[in-house]
């Protein structure tokens, strides 16, 4: 297998370092959470409502009794496991269509991107809420979301990577040799493509964490008394005055992991060689 000639690699930058620490951070925060926090994070006390910080509850607990640091812990756990379920079945699925797709380079192709084209015009929350409400609301439902609005954009964006790397000499001497399309897609296309793939996977990581939580907040992502972010701030938003920290915590959460994960993506880009802002045309 022959690799395409180097692009313009550069040093690692202090962006992807502080992006990466901050995504470790979170990672390391949800596998600790049981011993950091000791509360069940879905456990109620009616004696203890409403309370603000404290030795025995440090963020405080919400208007159902549960422990606010063990929610926002534990909802790390399950943003990280959507997160990342979701976008490596988008990713994947986007980037064997958008292989092959070029690869075909033949009718096969401009109707599987006429198609991606006729969902990419679908707004993305309407693509959400339509697939949702069609089933019911758990964990496989959000992920099948999730690949139905971004499989068409990474579909796109590793189609146009895809079609630079099938005239190279390596490729043509592929099928020159008679191999089958797979064989090509698999040996001498993807791993070409890799570097494009994984920005695209970093990239699209930081925008499935606000469509998560955007569909607990709406109420059709994870049901009560499941400690997720989203489903929090919807639930202690009427409380904001008299225990903040219920709704502040799982905003800050939200907000540095997705900081995380797009100063990753951003760095890994530059590393990479990656144009971001072609990819991000392509949303």
């Amino acid at each position: 297998m022959t690799t395409t000639p180097d692009r313009g690699k550069t040093p690692q930058s202090p962006t992807l370092v502080v992006g990466l620490a901050l995504v470790a951070l979170h990672v390391l925060l949800a596998l600790a959470a049981p011993w950091i926090a000791g509360h069940d994070p879905v456990a109620t006390d009616s004696g203890d409502v409403l309370s603000l910080p404290t030795a025995a509850h440090w963020l405080g607990t919400d208007q159902y009794g549960r422990d606010i640091l063990s929610r926002v812990l534990h909802g790390g756990r399950y943003a990280l496991a959507v997160t990342g379920l979701a976008t490596t079945v988008a990713v994947a699925a986007g980037t064997l269509i958008g292989c092959f797709a070029a690869y075909a380079d033949n009718w096969l192709d401009e109707v599987v991107m006429r198609v991606m084209d006729a969902l990419l015009s679908i707004p993305t929350v309407l693509a959400l809420l339509v697939v949702v409400t069609l089933l019911d609301p758990d964990l496989w439902v959000v992920v099948l979301a999730v690949t139905v609005v971004y499989t068409p954009a990474v579909t796109r964006v590793v189609r146009g990577a895809a079609r630079a790397v099938i005239t190279q000499d390596y490729v043509t001497a592929a099928r020159a040799r008679g191999e089958r399309a797979p064989s090509v897609v698999v040996r001498e296309i993807l791993p070409n493509v890799l570097d494009v793939v994984l920005v695209e996977l970093a990239m699209r990581a930081s925008w499935v964490v606000l469509l998560v939580a955007t569909l607990s907040f709406l109420g059709f992502g994870a049901n009560p008394p499941t400690p997720d972010w989203g489903l929090m701030v919807e639930e202690n938003r009427t409380a904001l005055t008299v225990v903040p920290l219920g709704t502040i915590a799982p905003v800050v959460a939200l907000a540095t992991l997705v900081v995380g994960l797009n100063l990753s993506a951003d760095g890994l880009s530059k590393r990479l060689g990656v144009d971001r802002a072609q990819q991000g045309a392509a949303v």
